[in-house]
């Protein structure tokens, strides 16, 4: 008797079910695809009988099938318990986004416009979870307006924030402030904690229509002002993995603190080669190391990159937690590293005068900056010097002689270095790599781990120099693998969107400016517009509205190219110490050097897929998480200036008010359009400023202005400003324009 009738239609997938499943069934693809077809809503026994199955095993591989893709969202079961795709019901599914004041949107999984979600709807919602929602409208802003129909997967399961204790009444505040709805704590559940401390509470009842989630205490982090609160509370509300699990201590412990010599065996030895680490003051893992000379057609570069995949193996304990926390996090004072610090700062760290494991990228660069060839080994070297960025300069840059002699032993390939840089410079113009001109600060702590001042990060040749040689070693790895067809992960930045782009181009025109390329420019039209603008008093403003009209880079596995570096092909190799797209190019790259094939890798298109979109994350986590550091460190710098009056730049300008960035301590705060002159102000989006009906008075993006501290709020992460006393009733210079002047901006791009 045979086990099941034949299905009225084709499977596609029916080879990978058969690889699945002893027992195969029609894929979800098919069941979707009958589902469609139907004239109206299945129910479980026609379904069934268009899919020939008839036997109770079968029968209960469908239900359980059914139930599963109910729970993914495709499909839904009405009332009468038949079954309809979810595209047919006018359903969405996909990630909830909320919003501090109690609204969100539904990202849809399959792309297109956000679904607007009201308070109302938000109730039974965390930002973060995955929903199914109904499209019932449109709203009054012209937005789809949805109600929620079930939730599939709840994202939040413990929050991190403030305990207040209110008549009897416990109850955490959330720092994430996209987490909307405060969480009830039962007196019982309050595990002694305090009123007014930081603690973090797991979620025993999710949120409903009718009542607010319920938690209970499970860790008190201390008290709200204690120094290094903050990143505690970062750690947690982004939820980065932090602690080392024991498999993952033992691994590390257990590869020893020096290189075996069986393991250098077959290497490139370039332990006679000065190669030198170049980093920060107070960098403590070096992974990469570099080396020039010159040659008859141009320069010789090594790049050494420390050799992590020799230690981290494929689906082995430290490759499960470095793939899971995808990316090094770096707060002030504190690293969270992607790799124990056994391997960060010992075995794999390239630190002076000990042998250390290597892959080594050998490249020829011609007179004019080009890089001309290239190959990729196994290398074994020895760091014959850690060098600073400073220290570099003073020898290259400035001549210094003491410094110069201190490094006599390397100050001649250093020289060749800084020559070799000169000629990537002038590649880098030619290509029209877009260079923003952008300021980074750094935090000065006194003793009381308490913050003294905030500075500027000066960027000199030396980071110029590592920067170039780290993209060129990147552009290699990214042609060799694509060469090699072998998935992998590049990095890709992606030109502006249209929308974005003509509101560039108004913004533009308002100034006598114009953006070439047509429908697509290229990055040498942005640095055209660079070039023109570098010493106009508003080349700031303009850079910032260039800047923004950009997309953000990511990690995909199908190349289409880095727009801000102007480069065909570009992949991550330099950093594999702390950022897991490195590990898995080195992976590839190692698989080709063994004679391996494509089909003989270890992962596929698919994986990387998956793996793209992970580190993506990661890295956007660790951005948000600083980020959020760094303001609660901003806000706690501020809290005895409130009443002092400063003078800044307006950074932006929407419809409710000014953000301003004040002067030499590089903090934004928000002045709010009620703090404006008694008039009724218009916002102008694309020319970026508030204008006043009756005064005429117009604040614009880039604008200079003097403001007094109004408030700061650490907990909101905001500082407000009100207009300085000088500053009302006074009409504001309009600056004329600085003559253009063809010359290239000195600061490196942020998408790279």
């Amino acid at each position: 008797m045979p086990r099941q009738k034949a299905s009225r239609v084709q499977d596609p997938q029916a080879e990978r079910e058969a690889q699945r499943y002893e027992r195969p069934i029609p894929s979800r693809e098919v069941i979707l695809q009958v589902l469609s077809d139907s004239t109206g809503p299945m129910a479980f026994e026609p379904l069934a009988d268009q899919l020939g199955l008839t036997e109770e095993v079968d029968l209960e591989a469908l239900q359980r099938r059914l139930r599963a893709m109910e729970r993914d969202g495709q499909i839904v079961r009405n009332r009468r318990n038949a079954y309809l795709p979810s595209k047919k019901a006018d359903l969405v599914r996909g990630r909830v986004v909320g919003h501090p004041d109690g609204y969100g949107f539904l990202i849809p999984d399959e792309g297109g416009d956000d679904l607007f979600l009201s308070p109302k709807q938000m109730r039974s919602l965390l930002h973060g979870d995955r929903a199914l929602a109904r499209v019932v409208g449109i709203d009054r802003r012209g937005r789809r307006e949805g109600t929620l129909v079930e939730v599939l997967e709840r994202n939040t399961h413990q929050v991190v924030g403030r305990l207040f204790q209110e008549k009897g009444i416990n109850y955490v505040v959330p720092d994430n402030r996209r987490l909307h709805q405060d969480v009830l704590i039962p007196p019982e559940q309050a595990d002694a904690a305090a009123s007014d401390q930081i603690v973090v509470a797991e979620i025993v009842e999710q949120p409903s229509r009718r009542t607010q989630p319920i938690g209970r205490v499970v860790e008190v982090l201390g008290e709200h002002m204690a120094p290094g609160m903050e990143i505690d509370i970062a750690l947690r509300s982004h939820e980065l993995p932090h602690e080392w699990p024991e498999a993952v201590t033992e691994a590390a412990r257990a590869l020893g603190d020096e290189v075996p010599e069986k393991a250098k065996r077959g290497r490139w030895d370039l332990r006679e080669t000065p190669l030198v680490t170049i980093d920060g003051e107070d960098a403590r893992d070096f992974d990469d190391a570099v080396y020039a000379e010159r040659t008859d057609k141009g320069w010789r570069l090594l790049v050494a990159i420390a050799d992590v995949a020799s230690y981290v193996r494929p689906e082995e304990a430290l490759d499960a937690e470095a793939q899971r926390r995808g990316t090094s996090v770096y707060f002030p004072q504190r690293v969270i590293p992607m790799l124990p610090e056994e391997l960060s700062n010992g075995l794999c760290s390239l630190n002076p005068d000990v042998d250390r494991l290597c892959m080594v990228c050998e490249m020829d660069i011609d007179r004019r900056g080009r890089l001309r060839h290239y190959r990729f080994a196994r290398g074994v070297m020895r760091s014959a010097a850690r060098l600073t960025y400073t220290e570099v300069a003073q020898m290259v840059v400035e001549g210094k002689r003491a410094v110069r002699e201190r490094y006599d032993h390397v100050v001649e390939h250093l020289d060749e270095l800084y020559e070799l840089y000169k000629a990537f410079r002038v590649a880098r113009q030619r290509r029209g790599a877009i260079d923003f001109e952008t300021t980074e600060s750094r935090f000065i702590f006194d003793e009381h781990a308490k913050i003294e001042r905030i500075v500027a990060e000066e960027r000199n040749d030396a980071h110029k120099i590592i920067e170039e040689c780290m993209i060129t070693a990147n552009v290699a790895a990214a042609r060799f693998l694509q060469a090699h067809e072998l998935p992998t992960l590049y990095r890709v930045h992606e030109g502006p969107e249209s929308e974005k782009l003509e509101q560039v181009r108004e913004f533009l025109g308002q100034l006598g400016l114009s953006l070439g390329g047509g429908e697509e420019p290229d990055p040498k039209d942005y640095a055209r517009v660079i070039n023109e603008v570098y010493e106009r008093a508003d080349a700031h403003l303009i850079h910032t509205v260039l800047l923004r009209s950009l997309s953000r880079a990511v990690y995909a596995p199908e190349n289409v190219g880095h727009f801000g570096l102007a480069l065909d092909a570009y992949a991550h190799f330099t950093s594999p110490i702390r950022r897991y797209p490195d590990l898995l190019v080195h992976r590839g790259i190692q698989h080709i050097l063994d004679g391996g094939t494509v089909q003989g890798f270890h992962y596929e298109h698919e994986d990387m897929v998956g793996l793209g979109e992970h580190c993506s994350m990661t890295e956007r986590r660790a951005d948000d998480a600083t980020r959020d550091v760094a303001d609660w460190l901003k806000c706690e710098y501020m809290l005895e200036k409130v009443g002092m009056e400063l003078d800044g730049l307006i950074t932006g300008v929407t419809s409710f008010g000014l953000f301003v960035e004040l002067d030499g301590i590089f903090i934004d705060g928000l002045l709010h359009v009620t703090s404006l002159e008694n008039d009724y102000y218009q916002f102008d989006p694309v020319a970026h400023e508030l204008r006043g009906e009756r005064s005429g008075r117009v604040y614009r993006l880039g604008d200079p202005i003097r403001v007094q501290v109004a408030r700061v709020d650490l907990d909101e992460r905001k500082i407000d400003f009100e207009l300085a006393e000088a500053e009302r009733g006074r009409r504001p210079q309009r600056r004329r324009r600085a003559p253009a002047k063809k010359k290239v901006a000195k600061k490196k791009a942020k998408q790279q």
